[in-house]
């Protein structure tokens, strides 16, 4: 991280203590939390404490997770740590990229955005594409405004029909490179070891810990 002169200040440190994640999605939340738990982290999400969900008007995955993170920190007056994550299908020029759980709906309904994914693709024609990747971008704030990012990513194909009922979002259609199943189909220490979110959060392990 640069200071406003450009020159490097040294990353913060996270101690062991509460954490806001700052999340509403509960497949999002445990994940998050399976994966600080060795960590002597104790998490509660912005749900349990009743905080608002902030209108995500970044352009990009980062700009979404700070906000998110900025907020929760602020209004809890602890650490807060947001994930703004999304699915990009070559094909579809990076959609449905950051409006990956706006394709989605206000009911959170992921088995039609699979499929409005999966129609994209097809309308594109024979010829395309089904190479994809996630993204992931962590965003880690403490209430004084100080911020640290991570962005991690996978690569991997769309596959159809939807396979397993092991993820959330878009797992079930996401088949990562180098294996034969879904990240729906695939058991959560597994996807805990190689995922996007298991990318920047190892980033953020090397750098706050």
């Amino acid at each position: 991280m640069s200071d406003e002169f450009g020159q490097e200040q040294a990353i913060r440190k996270l101690g062991p203590g509460k954490l806001v994640i700052a999340s509403h999605n509960p497949g999002k939340v445990r994940e998050i939390g399976d994966l600080l738990a060795p960590f002597g982290i104790e998490t509660v999400s912005a749900a349990a404490l009743d905080l608002p969900e902030p209108e995500e008007t970044g352009t990009t995955f980062i700009a979404n997770a700070e906000l998110k993170a900025m907020q929760a920190a602020d209004l809890s007056g602890l650490p807060a740590l947001a994930d703004d994550s999304g699915l990009c299908v070559e094909a579809l020029n990076g959609d449905p990229g950051i409006f990956s759980a706006r394709w989605a709906g206000e009911a959170k309904d992921f088995g039609l955005a699979m499929r409005l994914v999966w129609d994209a693709i097809q309308a594109k024609g024979p010829d395309a594409g089904h190479d994809a990747h996630f993204v992931c971008a962590l965003a880690l704030a403490w209430p004084d405004g100080h911020v640290e990012v991570f962005e991690g990513r996978v690569d991997g194909t769309i596959t159809w029909p939807p396979r397993g009922d092991k993820g959330f979002g878009y797992d079930p259609i996401f088949q990562p490179h180098g294996h034969a199943i879904s990240f729906g189909e695939m058991e959560p220490e597994k996807k805990h070891a190689m995922s996007h979110r298991a990318d920047a959060f190892a980033q953020m392990v090397a750098a706050v810990f």
